[in-house]
């Protein structure tokens, strides 16, 4: 188990705000306008991790409804050890937090941890909120490490678990 630091509470700290405004869409975490397309948008989060490049909240437009999510670049490298250890550096700053959002009983996030491999691609961890109520159920804490055309990426997400892929892989609302 990696000791928590300060830095770790302040990506808690981070992440609980986040995770407070999920239900408001992150409305309360939206900055100004950085791109928009046709079928999304991307602000600037008000929230950032510290150390991070970029957070931002994303509203993807669809047919039924606008979807929303929170995404934050924690590191960019051509090092993968460096990655990687970053990585594991997240994960055991949200690993076993406790979260308390106002009208919800506390839950705490958890997740087995993956090794990340240079030979995959992408390591995902998914992380689980335990016990989730209400409108808890459709969010999905995801850590990840990816790679690049030049090196490797570390990534934390928050987003809307609505949707789901039915046997052929096509995305379907809940």
């Amino acid at each position: 188990m990696l000791a928590q630091d300060v830095f770790s509470n302040k990506v808690n700290s981070a992440l609980e705000k986040v995770l407070r405004d999920f239900p408001n869409r992150f409305h309360n975490i939206k900055g100004e306008v950085i791109e928009q397309g046709k079928s999304t948008t991307e602000y600037r989060s008000t929230v950032q991790v510290p150390g991070a490049s970029t957070c931002i909240v994303i509203r993807a437009t669809d047919t039924k409804k606008d979807v929303y999510s929170w995404s934050c670049t924690a590191l960019t490298t051509e090092d993968f050890i460096e990655a990687k250890n970053k990585f594991r550096e997240i994960y055991g700053q949200i690993e076993n937090t406790i979260i308390k959002i106002e009208g919800e009983k506390p839950f705490i996030i958890t997740g087995q941890y993956e090794t990340p491999s240079e030979d995959k691609k992408e390591t995902t961890i998914i992380f689980e909120l335990l016990p989730a109520a209400g409108e808890l159920k459709k969010l999905r804490v995801g850590l990840s490490l990816q790679s690049e055309i030049k090196g490797w990426k570390v990534s934390l997400s928050v987003s809307d678990n609505d949707r789901k892929e039915d046997g052929q892989g096509a995305i379907t609302d809940n």
